[in-house]
């Protein structure tokens, strides 16, 4: 098992790395291991799939931002839950995203999206 902390702080750089300073080439060589075993149905496996999609995604939507507003931390496995936004004007999507790591690298991803309505049943916000 993992250090959960030092997994957290992977995840998190992982992801601020790649999504809001545009440098997914950098973040899969720092904080990826031998794999990349992707579980969202839109992407394939492999680190160059996450490259390509985090370069075309930032590609069509310059402002992109993902912030984590959460994390849970437990042996190997990480899970954040945030909020992306292709431009400040953006409702957002809420992202509960879960990682594996094996030896402090992520091997492993899972996701579940959600946009961000404009009105709700309640006052709670999604975050």
């Amino acid at each position: 098992m993992g250090d959960p902390k030092a997994n957290t702080e992977a995840v998190r750089s992982y992801y601020e790395l790649a999504f809001n300073e545009g440098e997914p080439e950098e973040a899969v060589a720092k904080y990826v291991g031998d794999r990349y075993i992707q579980h969202n149905p839109q992407a394939a496996d492999g680190p160059e799939a996450f490259i390509g999609f985090v370069n075309w995604y930032r590609g069509e939507y310059p402002e992109l931002h993902v912030e984590i507003k959460r994390t849970v931390a437990e042996g190997d496995l990480v899970v954040t839950h945030g909020v992306i936004k292709t431009s400040p004007e953006d409702r957002g999507t809420a992202a509960a995203d879960i990682f594996r790591l094996e030896n402090g690298k992520i091997v492993e991803h899972w996701d579940v999206l959600q946009p961000v309505p404009e009105t709700a049943e309640n006052d709670n916000t999604m975050f």
